[in-house]
């Protein structure tokens, strides 16, 4: 292993705090509630670039303006931070109460999900009994249908049985009828 890597470099900080999103935000928010009466600190511009404007006046062309930044005074800093922590504060309330709110909302419609479970499930339940007795209704239907088929079968035979025996009926009585004649007749001889 190197020397170097053995014995890493001090770590260097920053002269001055960095910029952050947050930083940057806070400061244009404080410029736009400034009251208007208030005016804005002059911008600090070194001696060899006051005459850069001339310059580029001349030629036209387009050069930054190089703005030194001001101290920040030490009861500024402890106000941005009070600042911060209070916004932070506010914000972690906030955000119990919509945690709070969701779980209340989590809540309402996992009930309401149970209840409409049960509806759907006594509904299908009724489904079913209504299926099992419509199909049982179905099969009795068949049955007695089975049944009357059967009885008109048979009716149809009796009746031709009946009319056969009404035949050998009157076939009988028209000879007991024929027999029965001499002796009814009177007898002329005697």
């Amino acid at each position: 292993m190197s020397e170097a890597a053995r014995h890493p470099a001090p770590y260097e900080t920053a002269t001055r705090p960095q910029p952050g999103p947050l930083r940057d935000w806070l400061a244009a928010m404080k410029a736009a509630t400034q009251p208007a009466g208030a005016e804005a600190q002059p911008a600090v511009v070194p001696a060899s670039l006051a005459e850069e404007p001339r310059v580029a006046e001349q030629n036209k062309a387009w050069t930054p303006r190089v703005v030194t930044p001001a101290a920040a005074p030490a009861d500024a800093v402890e106000g941005d931070l009070s600042d911060l922590m209070a916004e932070n504060i506010m914000l972690k309330a906030k955000l119990k109460v919509e945690n709070d709110r969701y779980d209340a909302l989590q809540g309402v419609i996992a009930r309401e999900l149970r209840n409409l479970r049960a509806h759907v499930e006594a509904e299908m339940q009724e489904f079913e009994e209504a299926r099992r007795e419509r199909d049982r209704l179905s099969a009795t239907q068949g049955e007695l249908e089975s049944e009357l088929r059967d009885l008109r079968a048979k009716g149809a035979a009796d009746a031709a049985q009946l009319s056969e025996m009404r035949g050998e009926r009157d076939l009988w009585a028209a000879r007991a009828e024929a027999l029965a004649q001499p002796i009814f007749q009177k007898r002329s001889g005697l």
